[in-house]
């Protein structure tokens, strides 16, 4: 079955063609300017996989088919949000003010990569980043989420925190806690689910009896709903509309993002030893970025030449950042005894020091 012709809402169709009335936001410019947030996200992710593939990155989540999902997210948050990213949400952090050469220092093995700073609104000063770095573990991010939220309501400055996790968070204990907590205490929370339709190898069809994942919002009594996640209209518009409940004290929700995972899971894994290439060729025609250019084509908002030119933009974006990320001078090892705890145990503190003089007899040898 293919999961496009479910009901769920809906703005821009496949083939590019409005469905329902666009929301008074989404205006040529708007959608332009996301449209190119997409590319630009789409060509980092690209260099990204040929980085790990040439061994200058660790292993790499790939983004490709949840460009919608990321950039509407990002653009949908206040600056004083809360975001609780999982794994594959790089486009939403980008949009957050994170630079591209941070998630590179992330997935390169650089614990710098997860010290965000992101400017001030008059550009000028860098500002400490609330947003949480991102979550490989599946699902315990939604559970971080929580308490971040609960301190927001403490705080009572109506402010909203929004956590991301994909189809296979929702099949565990994690995820239906916290749902059953924020609708327990109404916190200021959403909770989107990108379902790309496979948690590594296992499809959604053997993950859930549900006929949507957003039908496990009932049990924790909170608001639930799916849309397309191909569509970016319609993820920024639910999103606005969830946050702003959630900020106005109405409580959370749960959004459910149909899309689907055009790559392997990670650069570790071969998706073709479990899905066949007729699923992912049916895939491809529902996917967000060439929905988003047609509709901007056949509006005349879009044009070949200035594809063209703006491709050749976002090479030189990414050029850059993948320089400053190669050309970073490596931390010294015993940083990594440095981010685990606020005060160190007496233990941890004594490997540190032994790590530190084995560094310095290693490096006294290379110069005796």
């Amino acid at each position: 079955m293919n999961v496009q012709t479910l009901p769920m809402l809906r703005f821009i169709d496949h083939s590019g063609e409005p469905v329902n009335q666009l929301p008074a936001w989404a205006d040529l410019p708007t959608l332009t300017h996301f449209y190119k947030d997409m590319l630009l996200t789409r060509t980092y992710d690209n260099k990204a996989v040929a980085l790990q593939r040439t061994g200058k990155l660790g292993t790499y989540p790939s983004h490709l088919g949840a460009e919608a999902f990321g950039i509407a997210i990002g653009h949908a948050m206040h600056p004083r949000d809360v975001f609780v990213p999982y794994y594959r949400d790089m486009p939403a952090m980008w949009v957050r003010g994170i630079p591209m050469e941070k998630n590179l220092q992330y997935w390169g093995g650089d614990e710098r990569g997860s010290d965000f700073h992101v400017m001030l609104n008059d550009g000028t000063e860098p500002e400490h980043c609330r947003d949480l770095p991102f979550c490989v573990p599946i699902a315990t991010q939604c559970t971080h989420a929580v308490g971040v939220a609960a301190a927001l309501k403490i705080e009572n400055h109506h402010h909203a925190a929004l956590v991301t996790c994909g189809d296979g968070a929702t099949s565990k204990g994690d995820f239906l806690e916290s749902i059953n907590c924020a609708g327990a205490w109404n916190l200021p929370l959403v909770f989107v689910i990108n379902n790309n339709q496979w948690a590594i190898s296992v499809p959604r069809a053997l993950q859930s009896s549900a006929e949507f994942l957003s039908d496990k919002a009932k049990g924790a009594g909170i608001h639930g709903i799916t849309v397309d996640g191909n569509d970016v209209v319609a993820v920024h518009d639910t999103v606005l509309a969830a946050l702003d409940r959630a900020r106005k004290g109405k409580g959370p929700t749960l959004i459910e993002a149909v899309s689907y995972r055009l790559s392997d899971h990670t650069t570790a894994d071969d998706a073709s030893r479990y899905r066949s290439d007729d699923e992912l060729q049916q895939a491809w025609q529902f996917e967000p970025v060439k929905r988003l250019k047609t509709y901007l084509i056949n509006q005349g908002a879009w044009s070949d030449a200035e594809e063209e030119a703006w491709l050749l933009d976002c090479k030189k974006q990414v050029e850059l950042a993948v320089e400053h990320y190669v050309n970073l001078p490596p931390q010294a090892p015993e940083t990594a005894f440095d981010y685990l705890y606020e005060h160190a145990p007496a233990e941890l503190n004594q490997q540190r020091d032994a790590l530190i003089n084995k560094a310095m007899r290693m490096q006294g040898g290379k110069h005796g």
